[in-house]
């Protein structure tokens, strides 16, 4: 019998297959962000489902992690090479910094990869932004990224793991410089389909990006193959290129230790009193990071809907949005805000009154306990997303119904929807077929919402973050060139 994976298997994993190759990894985001708070220095975990995968491949490593460095006090805690050895309380591996000005910042992160790449590859109905300054600007922090990983690596070989469409034109120019190095990189988000990638000015030189890489991972077979074709009208050239899809995951194990822990029945109970008198079984929840591709006005309005079709629900049901707020400084993102305020404040004056109002949206910022606990307590956890790479808050609310109980109501659109088969699957852009899905979450017998949840809990379960982190470290090790492992 196949042992399952966990945190020792892809730790003994990295130990054995890498040896004494380094492992650099490469990411926009950093895994921990140094602040400044009331005059102390605050060292912080972003809530990142990408960082929650990746970090057990560089503590197992003790490797480097090369990230722009956006906290206020992060010029403060680095060395004279700009790395600071991470996580605090016990350092295992280093966090190489790289900084970038105020434009570099909003010529490549704010504009070319969140307003240009970002609405491209999610098929979202917001033109893609593609200014060619903005361009300009991508491939110089690109370049910058790269020349970071050169210091660290130096002239030897290590293996390269580069995550997402921000360093989209890394590899190959890593591959001109040092040719020892293995270069791997995974796309967490989804990859559109030839017709809609060819209205990008860029798309070749994109696909080309991609192409310097010796393994590229997608989250499922959908975005492979729709990278294949892209792959196929630019050319190959004389580099191979391994195309594979790893699904990512979640820490089953650590969700389920969460959510059984003393502080998480706590903030139940809070949650408790701030609702007032709930009905565990007329509860519904979502919690989404602030962006037009999550679906959220079409939720909204969903409820309403519910409503109008279940007059006995008013003064019963309600309805949690937890949102996390996300690139607000973009002039789209602050628009929807102030769309979901103003579709909630007329959704309440409609159906609420003095003592009950069906909808709650949360902005604030919320701790992992309170998010766990709102899991717990809801009836149905609500995922619509219009597209999504995978979307891991659906696997976050299988592993925290530790009774077992709870429906999911999941867009067909997300990649978890090919896992998890127990979940009410729904088109996200039908606002009747939401709130249908929401009456039969509500009205569904016990032992057939345990049968679906313990059908999904198992898959999450096996299909674990070890299990991605091992299979895409296996075939990258793979690949490295026996004379690489010293």
């Amino acid at each position: 019998m196949t042992p399952s994976w966990n945190r020792g298997r892809l730790q003994a994993l990295i130990r054995q297959g890498l040896g004494d190759l380094p492992l650099i990894l490469a990411s926009n985001r950093q895994p921990w962000i140094h602040s400044s708070r009331n005059g102390a220095v605050v060292a912080e975990r972003p809530a990142s489902g990408m960082v929650t995968a990746l970090e057990p491949l560089a503590e197992a490593s003790g490797g480097t992690w090369i990230a722009h460095g956006s906290g206020t006090a992060d010029r403060r805690c680095v060395d004279a090479g700009d790395g600071v050895a991470v996580p605090p309380d016990q350092p295992r591996y280093r966090l190489r910094r790289i900084w970038l000005s105020d434009a570099e910042c909003d010529g490549y992160y704010n504009n070319l990869a969140n307003r240009g790449l970002w609405p491209l590859c999610h098929v979202a109905f917001v033109p893609p932004l593609c200014d060619p300054e903005h361009w300009h600007t991508y491939r110089l922090v690109n370049q910058r990224f790269a020349e970071a990983v050169l210091q660290e690596a130096g002239d030897g070989p290590a293996l390269v793991f580069l995550q997402d469409f921000h360093l989209a034109l890394v590899a190959p120019i890593l591959r001109r410089a040092n040719p020892l190095l293995t270069l791997v990189q995974f796309w967490h988000v989804p990859w559109p389909n030839l017709e809609l990638l060819r209205t990008f000015p860029y798309a070749d030189e994109l696909v080309e990006g991609l192409l310097g890489n010796d393994l590229l991972g997608f989250q499922i077979p959908a975005h492979a193959a729709n990278f294949h074709q892209a792959a196929t009208q630019v050319g190959r050239g004389g580099h191979p290129t391994r195309v594979a899809t790893y699904p990512i995951s979640i820490d089953y194990d650590h969700w389920n230790q969460l959510a059984a822990c003393p502080a998480v029945e706590t903030a139940m109970g809070r949650w408790r009193r701030r609702l007032g008198a709930i009905q565990p079984d007329l509860l519904g929840v979502g919690m989404d990071r602030l962006d037009y591709t999550k679906g959220l006005p079409q939720r909204l309005r969903a409820v309403d809907q519910l409503l109008l079709q279940r007059p006995d629900l008013r003064g019963r049901f309600r309805f949690v949005q937890q949102l996390a707020n996300s690139r607000s400084h973009i002039r789209e993102y602050g628009a929807l805000h102030a769309e979901l305020e103003a579709l909630a404040e007329e959704i309440n004056r409609r159906w609420g009154d003095g003592h009950w109002q069906p909808v709650l949206l949360c902005s604030e910022r919320c701790e992992l306990t309170d998010l766990i606990a709102l899991q717990r307590l809801g009836r149905f956890c609500l995922v619509s997303s219009l597209h999504d790479g995978m979307n891991l808050v659906a696997k976050e609310f299988v592993a925290a119904r530790i009774d077992g109980d709870g429906v999911l109501i999941l867009s067909r659109f997300a990649g978890s929807a090919l896992e998890l088969g127990g979940a009410l699957q729904v088109n996200p852009f039908s606002e009747e077929e939401l709130a249908t899905a929401m009456a039969i979450a509500l009205a569904m017998p016990q032992p057939e919402r345990q049968r679906r949840m313990a059908l999904m809990r198992s898959q999450v379960a096996e299909h674990n973050v070890y299990r991605w982190g091992g299979q895409i470290l296996s075939d990258s090790i793979a690949l490295v060139p026996l004379a690489a492992h010293g």
